[in-house]
């Protein structure tokens, strides 16, 4: 089978690259980067779908939806999904791909670079300015523009990544779908776990020398985290089925957590 004509050259994806920085433009706490990720692709969205406005409004779309990763490898991302967009592939396998990358990307990332790298380079630098040489500021200086650069690569990268395996990705289009969507499942499962805190704080009496606590010796035996899952999928519900605005949510949420934490629940 042959691959569709390509649509976008190395200066775009250069573009790509150097816009990925604007990927926190604007954070928040219902989407994360969804709006600095989209923004970032937009200039090559519009070129690939020039002439099909609702092949741009899916894609548009699909990236506004809620993603957390790191800032410093996002380029990756985006240029293996903009690849996959040049060559029209499935809907379901670009968003499948992005849930399922995203999340591992946030960790890989986080481990090189604010575990290891600038911490290192931080305290050599510190060292040689407490000595009141210029070198530490340089050194620290030159290495976050390093990683600025690196962006391209990383970006170009993905873009030669997906290119390559186009062929393939359509040939296992639907398997590699399933796959990704039950790993993204999974990842989403392991966010709630990590994001959403619900902690009862009230118990029942048995005896004067025995209080049975909800939270530790009954709700946790039974299912860890079941609250936190339990209202994640009732906001979920409320979000798609009942189209109640998001800020409501959030709103009611403060509320709930507020009253509930002065009468002594959570």
């Amino acid at each position: 089978m042959e691959s569709k004509k390509k649509v976008l050259n190395k200066k775009d994806i250069t573009k790509l690259g150097l816009l990925s920085s604007f990927l926190q433009a604007s954070f928040n706490y219902e989407r994360m980067q969804g709006g600095g990720f989209t923004l970032a692709q937009l200039p090559s969205l519009k070129k690939i779908y020039k002439d099909d406005k609702e092949g741009l409004s899916d894609a548009m779309s699909d990236n506004l939806e809620f993603i957390n990763t790191h800032p410093n490898l996002v380029g990756f991302l985006m240029g293996l999904l903009i690849s996959l967009e040049e060559n029209k592939e499935d809907r379901k396998t670009i968003k499948g791909l992005k849930l399922a990358l995203f999340a591992p990307i946030a960790g890989i990332g986080d481990a090189i670079f604010w575990f290891t790298l600038l911490p290192i380079v931080a305290g050599i630098s510190a060292s040689f300015a407490m000595e009141g040489s210029a070198v530490g500021p340089i050194i620290f200086f030159a290495t976050y523009v390093t990683i600025f650069v690196l962006r391209i690569v990383w970006t170009h990268l993905g873009y030669n990544l997906g290119v390559n395996a186009v062929e393939k990705i359509k040939n296992t289009s639907q398997l590699i779908a399933k796959s990704a969507t039950v790993l993204g499942v999974t990842v989403i499962g392991g966010l709630i776990a990590s994001y959403v805190k619900i902690q009862v704080l009230t118990g029942i009496v048995v005896n004067e020398n025995k209080t049975v606590m909800i939270q530790g010796d009954f709700l946790d035996k039974i299912f860890p985290n079941i609250l936190s899952m339990g209202y994640t999928l009732l906001m979920f519900y409320l979000l798609k089925k009942k189209q109640v605005s998001p800020v409501i949510l959030i709103m009611t949420t403060f509320v709930m957590a507020i009253v509930l934490s002065f009468f002594g629940i959570l």
